[in-house]
């Protein structure tokens, strides 16, 4: 009897934030099929025996997406319920589409459990919210990681620089420097508060903040690495009248730095 999968969005990363339906999936898998963004607190839940890493490998290798589907497959076939575990919602920038797509071609029975998308969370831990009455009507999601296999970007920088609203960028931190050239040439203001907020909700969250002229040197002033979070926008500049008053994840190092302030 063929097994269930289940495609199940971990959220931002803090164990709190799992749906209710995540963990009590992780506790009745009998594997887990993960990659790193889940974060070490939420992988440090399911049994070493149960997990299975599909996600980047010692030494920069990674496991092919291919790999992964057919593991899924094979497990499902030998009856197993399977949880493919991903960071933030699985149908956000998680490659959950394709798996979700190569499960029905194989006739494997699947189910999508949604999670709390990072795109929101990482700006709003951060004390940033992706829109605002005076500032922002429309967010647009981005991904600074697009197939390379693509003759040219799908993304046209211009058109979301025209409409004024929120960008959030996703796994974009070593493609910030042409992005953000990318959305001056095309016109929008240099002054445009930009926020970058690594590892949202992890215990070392940190939070680098600039203008589209001066986030490049405030990411590599404070070493802002992946995962991370990019927020360009006014919303970005909500996050300076918030910060002494907010409470919960990380701490404000990274921002003591005069290059990350922006200033």
């Amino acid at each position: 009897m063929t097994g269930t999968v289940y495609l199940v969005g971990s959220g931002p990363g803090d164990p709190d934030l799992l749906t209710v339906k995540a963990r009590r999936l992780l506790d009745e898998a009998d594997v887990v099929l993960h990659d790193k963004l889940p974060g070490p607190e939420i992988l440090g839940l399911i049994p070493e025996e149960k997990r299975e890493d599909v996600g980047k490998r010692a030494g920069g290798d990674r496991t092919p997406q291919s790999v992964t589907n057919e593991r899924l497959v094979e497990l499902a076939h030998e009856g197993k319920t399977v949880v493919r575990l991903k960071g933030g919602d699985p149908f956000v920038f998680g490659r959950g589409g394709e798996e979700a797509a190569y499960l029905a071609a194989h006739e494997v029975p699947f189910e999508v459990v949604p999670g709390v998308t990072s795109a929101i969370a990482g700006p709003a831990v951060a004390g940033i919210p992706v829109t605002h009455r005076d500032h922002a009507s429309s967010v647009s999601f981005v991904t600074g990681h697009e197939d390379p296999t693509k003759d040219e970007s799908a993304i046209d920088w211009e058109a979301l620089a025209a409409t004024g609203g929120t960008i959030v960028v996703l796994m974009g931190v070593g493609k910030l420097p042409d992005y953000t050239a990318a959305l001056r040439e095309a016109g929008m203001d240099t002054d445009t508060p930009v926020a970058l907020v690594e590892r949202a909700t992890w215990p070392d969250q940190r939070v680098a903040t600039g203008t589209l002229d001066t986030i490049v040197e405030a990411r590599d002033e404070a070493g802002i690495e992946p995962p991370a979070i990019t927020v360009i926008g006014d919303v970005a500049g909500e996050r300076d009248e918030l910060a002494e008053f907010l409470r919960g994840y990380g701490s404000d190092e990274a921002e003591n730095s005069e290059a990350v302030s922006g200033e």
